[in-house]
């Protein structure tokens, strides 16, 4: 399925839940005439109906501004002169339809708060040994570049390299308004496949990483109980165990109740670390109370909403072929390497139409 069938999708989607709004809507119409003005129907019904009007506003102007696109359209092949006039006035009619499709689209699917959170994206080698830690490196400059081009800023929380300069773990923060919104569909196995630096005989590999992505939480929005945290200290070390740090600074933080462990050693103060540490069992806890609370409420939208079930391949990158395939939404792209250098806009929006 190609960007386009995508789009189409989600617009018939929309398309068939404003009819649902404009039926309810004229449902209520009937209730408020035939109630009457001191029952608990006529009340309710026009509470929703006041709710309802700037939603029924915007559909009612496009269907106008749609009706003016065909009438235009029907005259394209006059004479030039008006040909030309009714091309124009289409170019006007059709930006005035985009305008009032985003409009309906924020009032149908309203901002979630988190979206406009800050992000920590984790990202971890999985099948495939040093290939899989060199994968994870690329998914880490991808997410770099695009970051670079969205002006979103990077702090990364903590780091784990391989024997070849891969990543085993990376975990870093994207700053910037909206970033988990941009973010927050990544979350799951992104297979590879390709012939691996490791690989002397030109055979093709397939490996795997995993992608975990939370909202940033700040202390105010989620309080932890000092007593509920073993926090345990180490000297920092490199590649091979090789000593960078001659005090104990690096430091882990156990959560008691949940069991959830964290740990930080890229900084040299013992302070920092900890800071960071506790940044990320912060995302982790209220990750964890989300997936808990949502899973009581409806436990399929957890699987196809939070996207973050890592037991099955959500993104294959085929490089041989060039291609990209959602396998969440059925999309194929066939410039990986354009991806891989961070423009992955395209592909972020159509997620996050098809999956919202």
């Amino acid at each position: 399925m190609g960007t386009n069938s995508v789009v189409n999708n989600a617009q018939e989607e929309i398309e068939n839940r404003l009819n649902e709004i404009v039926k309810e809507y004229e449902s209520l119409l009937c209730t408020v005439t035939s109630a009457a003005q001191t029952t608990p129907a006529f009340k309710e019904a026009s509470k929703k109906l006041k709710e309802m009007e700037d939603i029924i506003r915007l559909k009612k102007a496009k269907d106008i501004v749609e009706n003016k696109i065909v009438e235009a359209e029907e005259i394209l092949d006059s004479d030039e002169e008006i040909g030309n006039l009714a091309k124009d006035e289409i170019e006007k009619l059709v930006a005035e339809k985009n305008i009032l499709e985003e409009k309906i689209k924020e009032l149908l699917f309203p901002e979630a708060p988190e979206n406009l959170k800050n992000a920590i994206v984790e990202l971890r080698a999985g099948v495939g040994g040093e290939e899989s830690a060199l994968f994870v490196k690329d998914l880490f400059r991808m997410y770099t570049r695009f970051c670079e081009k969205k002006k979103y800023n990077i702090e990364i929380l903590s780091t784990s390299t391989s024997e070849k300069g891969g990543f085993k773990e990376i975990i870093f923060l994207v700053k910037g308004r909206g970033a988990y919104r941009d973010f927050r569909y990544e979350s799951g196995v992104h297979r590879v496949q390709r012939i691996p630096e490791t690989e002397s005989y030109g055979r093709i590999h397939t490996s795997a990483a995993t992608v975990a992505v939370f909202p940033e939480m700040e202390e105010v929005e989620l309080k932890i109980d000092p007593a509920d945290l073993k926090i345990d200290t180490f000297r920092s070390s490199g590649a091979g165990g090789q000593s960078v740090n001659k005090t104990s600074s690096a430091v882990r933080i156990t959560h008691i109740p949940t069991g959830l462990v964290v740990s930080c050693q890229d900084e040299r103060s013992q302070m920092q670390n900890k800071v960071k540490a506790l940044k990320i069992l912060r995302a982790r806890l209220q990750n964890q109370y989300d997936s808990e609370r949502k899973n009581k409420i409806d436990s399929e939208r957890k699987r196809s909403v939070q996207g973050g079930e890592r037991s099955e391949k959500i993104r294959t990158y085929n490089f041989p072929q060039n291609r990209l395939t959602d396998h969440r939404i059925g999309l194929t792209l066939y410039n990986l390497d354009r991806i891989m250098d961070g423009d992955i806009e395209d592909l972020i929006k159509a997620l996050r139409r098809q999956l919202q």
